[in-house]
């Protein structure tokens, strides 16, 4: 891979935004130990890490995070001030053993890496996110807001407490809420909620980040009302880099190439929607994946 930096179709070097002086990418997102801040338990299972580190980072983009003696995980990085957050659910062994961190606590970063979401020239925006794709979108409704775009903001989860950063992202834009038992919000789906706000008003984009299904549902409406977008993918990562070709889809990986692709990129992605890949890099289908992936 070519350690200089590339821009994207937005013009952002789609990688680090931190300009290093002496150092090229990715020498300037080596591994360094921080320090844990503040730590805030979001529901059972889930907790968010403050940690004691400036970075500069763009909308979408995420961290290696490692604990020492278990394997990285990559995660979404979440502005907090001129630091950041990390948002940890416990599902494998690795995430499960971070959650036992206290403040004080250090755990292991590197990055930003990938190609985040480009936001120049957007007045209008939908943004819909589930789960812990909430994660990505909190940067990415800040900026569109620095820049005076009016956002919809459309969340969902199984359930009110899988609702995270809700306060956040109320200071950004228009929320609306679903949640799949009826608990919190609209009781169904946030795509059910996006197909009808394209059904009466225009928007410049359609951002998507959560469950490729989710994500894949947003993409076919896009399409429907001819409305640009971009959406997050989430493949199993162990590099970060683009060098372990782990987190293959179709031709591109998701680490260096995305995650964030728009639909240009995503109409020519095959196994968009349909399959991915395991640890030991058996193409399976997507449900088998995600199930693989939530124990």
């Amino acid at each position: 891979m070519k350690s200089e930096e590339k821009e994207n179709e937005n013009g952002d070097c789609g990688r680090c935004c931190c300009k290093c002086e002496s150092e090229k990418w990715p020498s300037c997102t080596k591994m360094r130990m921080v320090e844990i801040e503040k730590v805030r338990e979001e529901f059972s299972g889930n907790m968010t890490f403050y940690m004691d580190e400036e970075l500069c980072f763009e909308p979408g983009q995420f961290a290696m995070v490692w604990l020492p003696g278990i394997e990285e995980k990559p995660i979404a990085l979440i502005p907090s001030g001129k630091k950041y957050a990390l948002n940890i659910e416990g599902k494998g062994e690795a995430t499960k053993k971070m959650l036992s961190l206290k403040k004080g606590g250090k755990l292991g970063v590197r990055g930003p890496y990938g190609r985040g979401f480009g936001t120049q020239g957007v007045k209008k925006a939908a943004i819909v996110a589930g789960g812990v794709g909430i994660d990505s979108i909190v940067l990415l409704s800040q900026k569109l807001k620095e820049n005076g775009c009016k956002a919809k903001i459309i969340l969902g989860g199984r359930n009110k407490e899988r609702i995270v950063f809700e306060k956040e992202l109320k200071r950004h834009g228009e929320i609306y809420i679903t949640t799949d038992d009826g608990s919190y919000g609209e009781k169904g789906y946030n795509v059910q909620v996006l197909e009808r706000l394209l059904a009466k008003e225009k928007f410049d984009i359609i951002y998507a980040c959560g469950p490729e299904i989710m994500t894949l549902k947003a993409f076919e409406i896009a399409q429907k009302f001819k409305t640009r977008f971009e959406g997050s993918l989430e493949r199993y990562m162990k590099c970060g880099i683009g060098i372990c070709g782990e987190c293959v889809i179709n031709d591109k990986l998701v680490c260096s190439d995305g995650p964030v692709f728009n639909e240009k990129e995503l109409s020519k992605l095959t196994e968009f929607g349909k399959t991915a890949y395991l640890k030991s890099g058996r193409r399976v289908s997507l449900k088998e994946y995600y199930e693989w992936r939530s124990h």
